[in-house]
């Protein structure tokens, strides 16, 4: 393991955050802040409790897994497309570094963005509701997998689109909407039976479930299978990265 290449990949990933520190933290955190004034006072009105736990504590770990999975994705995939869109990544490619050094540098440094932005706005929310976190080393596995997981498919992603339209067209219109109807602003125990069924289809739910679960014992599906959901999709993530540099995809003319 070639660590001084992966820490020269890390660290200049995340100067590149700091240098646009507006757009990658400061942006995200106003736009979670936005959700907990609109939702927490326009619906928290109308739902005063979700499960015994307050409408506005209820909804802290679902808006946190809202900006996790965007901001994972988005990263990673910026981070991969703009050596591809500039032409370094020839360089990269020809350096003495493996193709997993190269994904680790990448992908861990989005996942430590995303986490140190989960654990802002998680300080933040606390500005705005009091909540309780009932199995904190379980909130920082669920945490940590899914922003590696996450990021991992923002990597593919950015692989694959071969311009910017593309590069935005699955957090758009894939990634947010499947957040938005996957628990993060109810239980989907308030759903009619039908639709509880149609939306256990979504992968979302089981990120947000166990996630929530960690904070306050409560969950739409059992901790356990959220926790192995996850572990499924990081491990499909791999198969992937690991057949795209196998064959070079995108990557070698």
């Amino acid at each position: 393991m070639n660590l001084q290449s992966v820490k020269t990949l890390y660290l200049a990933e995340m100067a590149r955050s700091l240098r646009t520190v507006l757009q990658s933290i400061v942006s995200p955190v106003i736009s979670t802040s936005l959700y907990f004034v609109v939702f927490g006072a326009a619906i928290g009105t109308r739902i005063s409790e979700v499960n015994g736990v307050s409408y506005g504590a209820f909804i802290v770990p679902g808006l946190i897994m809202l900006m996790l999975l965007t901001q994972s994705v988005s990263n990673a995939s910026f981070g991969i497309f703009f050596p591809r869109f500039s032409g370094s990544i020839y360089e990269i490619l020809s350096a003495p570094i493996s193709y997993w050094e190269i994904v680790i540098g990448y992908v861990g440094a989005a996942a430590t963005k995303s986490v140190v932005l989960g654990l802002i706005v998680l300080a933040t929310a606390r500005l705005f509701v009091p909540y309780s976190i009932a199995h904190p080393l379980m909130m920082v596995v669920f945490l940590l997998l899914t922003a590696v997981t996450f990021s991992l498919l923002g990597f593919i992603i950015g692989i694959w689109a071969d311009g910017f339209e593309k590069l935005q067209l699955v957090p758009l219109l894939v990634i947010t909407p499947l957040t938005f109807l996957g628990g993060t602003f109810y239980s989907i125990d308030m759903l009619p039976p039908f639709w509880q069924a149609v939306t256990l289809a979504n992968p979302v739910v089981y990120l947000v479930s166990g996630f929530r679960w960690s904070f306050y014992g409560i969950s739409d599906v059992s901790p356990v299978v959220s926790l192995g959901m996850i572990l499924l999709f990081l491990t499909a993530a791999l198969v992937v990265v690991e057949r795209i540099f196998r064959t070079g995809y995108r990557l070698k003319p």
